[in-house]
């Protein structure tokens, strides 16, 4: 960033290869949409490239970058108020797991994560798959470090709640379409 911030743009595309996946992974995430996300991923890139000299050296990039994509999106949404209610279908897929049940808890864990709000959503996707440090999450924030901590810890509690109230509703659903009472093998019922 130090080069790109000296003038050397083309150093501009190696941050890029290292962090376009990662920033369209969280906006995909937060907003549910893969066109605005990619969008929104080149405006990251636009405003890196103009705020360049804002960037001061010992400032970890990667919280300065967030910041930046926080401030995308806010604004984003500022000049174009949500027309339509997120949809989760429009996110990407699960992950693909080994096994059926991994797959399942996977899908769930999305689904659960889809149904907190905003603001409870983006802290987790900052710290657990952004893998931003508390510190971090705190000055992109605006807000004291125990804060965060707090924050997050609501967050887990609502993900934790919501992940086990989709999987009791799961479970009924299986159980209510399970055949019932099936005869045996030989076609017969015991009487």
């Amino acid at each position: 960033m130090l080069q790109v911030r000296d003038g050397a743009g083309e150093m501009l595309g190696v941050l890029f290869d290292r962090y376009q996946t990662p920033l369209f992974n969280f906006y995909s995430k937060l907003t549910g949409d893969r066109t605005l996300s990619e969008d929104l991923v080149q405006e990251v890139f636009l405003r890196i490239l103009k705020y360049r000299q804002s960037y001061r050296p010992g400032t970890p990039f990667r919280a300065w970058v967030y910041q930046i994509a926080r401030n995308a999106r806010i604004d984003h949404f500022r000049k174009f108020p949500r027309e339509r209610a997120f949809e989760p279908e429009m996110l990407p897929p699960v992950v693909p797991t080994d096994s059926a049940q991994e797959h399942q808890e996977a899908e769930l864990l999305h689904r659960a994560l889809l149904q907190l709000p905003e603001d409870k959503r983006e802290i987790l996707l900052l710290c657990r798959f952004q893998e931003l440090k508390y510190e971090e999450i705190a000055k992109l924030l605006g807000c004291e470090l125990n804060t965060v901590r707090t924050r997050i810890h609501r967050a887990l509690q609502e993900l934790r709640k919501s992940f086990h109230q989709l999987t009791e509703a799961t479970l009924k659903q299986a159980n209510a379409a399970a055949p019932e009472n099936l005869p045996p093998r030989g076609g017969r019922h015991e009487v």
